[in-house]
């Protein structure tokens, strides 16, 4: 139902988060019913692509992405906050993606631990929480100055992005060249 963390106390509707303060990622197990439920993205590795998205916050704290990001927040207008932040997400994701590339070279017991259809769950999880596509279902229309996590089309293409390389090298969603990734 709720839980408590050094970022304050928070319900299920919150969804799984990263909190820095802690360094923890908290998990709402009944997510994975909703995304399966309420948006068809179904299967494991769709719920592993949201914990490789929250582990990535974690990744961005290790690497000073946090603070940096806390300094921004002190010289700018929320407004312009909330396109920062929508980059840090679209980072996440990409790393999520970095993750999913790592797991394409793995094996367990011999087997690879991707199986067919594994990135395809993450790229269709993606593309239905993105927020136009959530904001588009509940309300019928899109508030693009609202967004927190970017539209389901960037999700994918820095999920895909990070699948590709791999590498941090690649993952820049801050320079203004990014934003030519759709």
């Amino acid at each position: 139902g709720s839980v408590s963390s050094a970022c304050g106390t928070a319900n299920s509707a919150v969804g799984p988060f990263y909190c820095p303060g802690d360094q923890k990622v908290y998990l709402d197990l009944s997510f994975q019913e909703e995304l399966a439920q309420n948006f068809g993205a179904t299967g494991d590795f769709a719920m592993a692509y949201v914990i490789a998205h929250e582990v990535g916050h974690h990744v961005q704290y290790e690497l000073g992405i946090s603070d940096q990001m806390a300094r921004i927040r002190q010289r700018v207008s929320e407004k312009e906050y909330n396109q920062y932040s929508v980059r840090l997400e679209l980072q996440a994701d990409y790393l999520a993606g970095c993750f999913a590339k790592y797991l394409a070279n793995e094996t367990y017991n011999g087997k690879p631990i991707l199986e067919a259809g594994d990135i395809e769950e993450a790229i269709y999880a993606a593309n239905q929480i993105g927020d136009d596509t959530l904001q588009k279902q509940a309300q019928g229309y899109v508030v693009p100055d609202s967004f927190t996590h970017g539209t389901s089309s960037q999700r994918v293409a820095w999920f895909q992005r990070g699948y590709q390389y791999g590498d941090l090298e690649h993952g820049d969603t801050f320079s203004e060249a990014s934003l030519d990734l759709n």
